[in-house]
């Protein structure tokens, strides 16, 4: 088994995983009470399929009994350029670097099949493969096989790949030699937490969905707090804010997959704004972005725009008032307010 696992991490470089690691399914004992406490506390905010399936989520052994190990691979993604320099072009938006390419749960699920079919061929067995979208616990097992730490900001870090990069899951009936588990290297270091813009990390390695940025953005539904809003900035899907202050990031590698190059770049509000659901569709085909719909996207726009101080897009807004969806007709409302109230400032 030791020299099939070595071979097994020579394919997943060949497939384009920049790190492997191997652990049990009951690999993570602390799991099931933490995301107990964070449910409890309601920090997940609207995202109740966390809760539905708490039992799995908690305990990988669950999901699939008959699996013996839980081989953990990770992807990168780094971006070329500083992540948050688009904050400043106040007529734009600013979507989170993972978005910026194809989807990558298509991207990292072709890979895990291929190197999935090929353990097959070896040795037999049996599989499952996941990328976020299953009830898995992908950072916590993760650590558990080596490939890093949760850091402060609740994201995996590894030392030698930053923290720009995906994870995916193959459990296997097969008993594979286990690796030793990541410790915390983060040690007193806080420039993620200061880095956030909502104050969404209540205490180090917490996170408060409720208060983030890349949850308002894709999951919440309905009308954001209007507290928040200011602090959303021209941020429209997603935020990079805490991973691209991490200081571990000097170690990040190139990503080697092309799909991963921006291709959404920094659009203009104006243009977002003015997308109806067809047009939204075809914008964003092949993007994670598409699942989020046109009207949530149209919103977090909107938000934008009344954050803007721009007031050439008040009439941009002003078109979305009497929207059919009473949640972009309401951030309508909102942008145009925020405009009219700079307008009589500068007078």
């Amino acid at each position: 088994m030791s020299g099939l696992r070595a071979r097994l991490f020579a394919q997943a470089q060949a497939e384009g995983f920049a790190a492997m690691g191997i652990c049990a399914p009951d690999a993570i004992p602390l799991a099931p009470e933490r995301l107990r406490t964070f449910l409890e506390a309601g920090a997940h905010g609207q995202m109740g399929w966390m809760a539905e399936r708490e039992g799995w989520r908690g305990n990988p052994a669950a999901l699939w009994p008959e699996a013996q190990s839980v081989i953990m691979l990770a992807e990168v993604y780094t971006p070329e350029t500083d992540p948050t320099a688009g904050l400043s072009l106040t007529d734009r938006g600013v979507i989170s670097c993972y978005a910026q390419g194809k989807d990558y749960h298509d991207l990292v699920k072709r890979r895990l099949k291929r190197l999935g079919r090929w353990l097959l061929d070896q040795a037999g067995g049996e599989i499952k493969v996941f990328v976020d979208t299953a009830p898995v616990m992908e950072k916590p097992l993760a650590q558990a096989a080596g490939l890093g730490w949760q850091g402060k900001h609740t994201n995996l870090l590894s030392r030698d790949l930053g923290n720009w990069f995906f994870l995916g899951a193959i459990f296997t009936t097969l008993d594979l030699p286990k690796d030793a588990p990541e410790v915390s290297h983060c040690g007193s270091c806080i420039a993620c937490l200061t880095a956030c813009p909502t104050n969404a990390f209540p205490a180090p390695y917490k996170l408060d969905a409720r208060r983030c940025i890349s949850y308002l953005t894709i999951e919440h539904k309905g009308p954001v707090d209007e507290a928040l809003r200011p602090l959303m900035g021209n941020r429209i899907y997603g935020c990079d804010d805490c991973l691209a202050a991490c200081p571990w990031n000097k170690f990040a590698v190139a990503a080697r997959d092309i799909g991963y190059q921006p291709k959404v770049g920094l659009p203009e509000l104006a243009d977002l704004a003015a997308l109806d659901d067809t047009a939204f569709r075809a914008r964003f085909a092949g993007s994670p972005i598409k699942r989020i719909g046109r009207d949530r996207m149209v919103r977090n726009v909107l938000y934008a725009i009344g954050n803007s101080g721009q007031s050439a897009l008040r009439a941009v807004a002003a078109l979305l008032q009497a929207d059919a969806d009473p949640t972009v007709a309401e951030a309508a409302n909102w942008a145009v307010s925020r405009l009219d109230a700079v307008g009589r400032a500068t007078r």
